[in-house]
């Protein structure tokens, strides 16, 4: 697929994707990786019908014709918390705006309030919350009203080092019970290793997908896996696609 933004006034057209093509298949976990401003963030905002691309079709189930917005459950890298709602207010937005009865959104998100470490938390406004557990109800927000695709736009890159290590692990956990399809838009080489099936390389803008990488780990992982030597081959294959080195082979 293609995206350019057409010239407004003085602003030339501005060509964002050029032929960027992907393959997400049912319960796999797959990272979009690539220099910053290559349209990583565009690409998933076409992929959850937030915008359309120019030329190209993005297909769910094999349906060119599936509409997309609502269906795609999309995580940017903002909480986007309302500062007042509570945890469980800002939980259930989202089957609120699917009309799903109040008490059921109520029972579904305690249902899951531990398991997203906010048990406890329940009445809490987000100011009075730390940045990784406003980024947990932030997660149970997107996840609970059950799309089968997910889409994350670096959920994590606003966070510290040591925050950021402990909900990926915490993610990768989540999501290896929970099975859904994920896409997952990042900076951070080790964490699309970490959490990833596939990653998808792209190239400096107007972005292209370069090359799609096998991650060859089984799961559950930590952070260990990291230093397998298959890891450490595969992230120096990643480094090189990333600063255009020629001549890297695919994993």
């Amino acid at each position: 697929m293609t995206k350019t933004y057409p010239a407004r006034g003085r602003r030339p057209a501005l060509d964002v994707i050029s032929d960027a093509s992907l393959l997400v298949s049912s319960g796999e976990f797959v990272s979009l990786i690539g220099p910053s401003g290559c349209g990583k963030s565009t690409l998933l905002n076409i992929v959850s019908g937030l915008e359309e691309p120019t030329s190209g079709v993005v297909a769910l189930d094999g349906d060119p014709r599936a509409p997309r917005l609502g269906l795609v459950a999309h995580m940017h890298q903002r909480d986007l918390l309302l500062p007042w709602r509570t945890v469980l207010g800002n939980a259930v937005l989202g089957l609120e705006l699917r009309h799903v009865a109040a008490t059921e959104a109520r029972a579904r998100a305690l249902a899951l309030i531990a398991r997203f470490g906010l048990d406890g938390f329940e009445d809490a406004y987000p100011a009075h919350l730390s940045g990784g557990m406003r980024q947990r109800v932030a997660l149970l927000r997107t996840m609970l009203p059950q799309q089968d695709l997910i889409v994350l736009d670096e959920p994590f890159g606003a966070l510290d080092a040591i925050t950021r290590s402990g909900l990926q692990e915490w993610l990768g956990d989540v999501l290896e019970t929970d099975r859904r399809t994920t896409l997952l838009v990042t900076h951070d080489v080790d964490e699309a290793l970490l959490m990833s099936d596939r990653i998808y390389v792209m190239s400096k803008r107007p972005g292209s997908t370069v090359q799609s990488l096998q991650v060859p780990l089984a799961r559950p992982r930590t952070r260990e896996a990291l230093s397998d030597p298959r890891v450490i081959d595969l992230r120096r294959q990643l480094m090189g696609l990333l600063a255009g080195k020629p001549g890297v082979v695919e994993a």
